[in-house]
């Protein structure tokens, strides 16, 4: 029988879609490399989430033939590594994106109109926050979305068929904007209200949104980030918030140490575990994507997402 190393917890739907087709799940209990590495040897299959896949577990796979990453990104996948041992490394893109667009949807929302400030001004017996805060509306207003990937363009409909949002677009990559206005990052910036940032983590995009991009922002706009904490300049933000630049933002990635940090200090930011994908319904299909690909994989075919085809002949 086959044997797929599972690195991190999924959901049980995609241990059953592998056991229907003879694959065996091997759960490793903790996710650092040195355990994941001791267990490898005799593994066809990995399925792996952030904890990626590192050097020194590759070199001790046997019979290795496909690492499967639970979701879009793949940075923590050595794929030099993976090139080496002849290992095919595919992901899951777009497949939980109506999740966390609707996550950042959410906390545009939130921020916009004060919920976890209200909320926890409500249960501290004081209800009159209502008369000391001030709330707004997105209907009708402007968003710019920064990377039209799957989750970009699914939050973008939301917002213009839901809310009626003039849609903007920053995506120097993308070959289409579904009709959307396509516009330079500081046109958008200038003209937005919402600013949701959907981009992968790049050279070119690490601290997007800085001092010098925050200085350009429409007064009073809100930023949400649901895709990479390094696309955003923390201390800038910081500086930006206290200056009362921004209405306030929504932050479901950031560093690990930004909970503990000066953005506490705002009642308007809104700090989410990291949890975009985190929703019953993502987490069955992701799941149920990656183990369809190591069955793919495992007989002999070629799964749409991979990302390095020319390891195998």
């Amino acid at each position: 029988m086959k044997t797929c190393l599972i690195v991190q917890p999924i959901h049980s739907a995609g241990l059953d879609l592998l056991r229907r087709n003879g694959i065996e799940p091997r759960l490793a209990p903790t996710p650092d490399m040195a355990t994941v590495a001791a267990l490898l040897p005799g593994c066809d299959a990995v399925i792996t989430r952030d904890a990626g896949l590192k050097a020194e577990a590759f070199a001790a796979a046997d019979r290795l033939q496909i690492v499967v990453i639970h979701g879009t990104g793949h940075d923590s996948v050595d794929k030099a590594a993976a090139a080496a041992k002849r290992v095919l490394v595919a992901n899951t893109p777009g497949v939980n994106a109506r999740s966390v667009a609707e996550l950042a949807l959410g906390l545009a929302l939130a921020v916009a109109r004060g919920i976890p400030a209200a909320d926890r001004s409500t249960r501290a017996g004081a209800p009159g926050f209502r008369e000391s805060a001030r709330f707004t509306e997105l209907s009708g207003k402007t968003a710019l979305i920064v990377g039209w990937g799957a989750i970009g363009r699914d939050l973008g409909r939301m917002l213009d068929q839901a809310f009626g949002m003039r849609i903007l677009v920053h995506s120097p990559r993308a070959p289409e904007t579904g009709g959307y206005a396509r516009v330079s990052l500081a046109e958008g910036l200038a003209e937005a209200d919402l600013i949701s940032l959907h981009t992968p983590m790049r050279d070119e995009t690490r601290n997007l949104i800085g001092a010098e991009a925050l200085a350009q922002v429409k007064p009073g706009a809100i930023l949400v980030n649901v895709a990479r904490a390094g696309l955003v300049d923390e201390a800038a933000l910081d500086r930006a918030l206290a200056e009362g630049r921004l209405a306030g933002a929504g932050l479901d990635v950031y560093s690990e140490a930004a909970p503990q940090g000066p953005l506490v200090r705002h009642a308007n930011v809104i700090f989410t575990p990291h949890l975009g994908a985190t929703t019953e319904d993502a987490l069955r299909r992701v799941a149920e994507a990656a183990a369809g690909h190591v069955i793919t994989a495992l007989a002999g075919g070629m799964p749409e997402t991979a990302l390095n085809p020319e390891v195998r002949p």
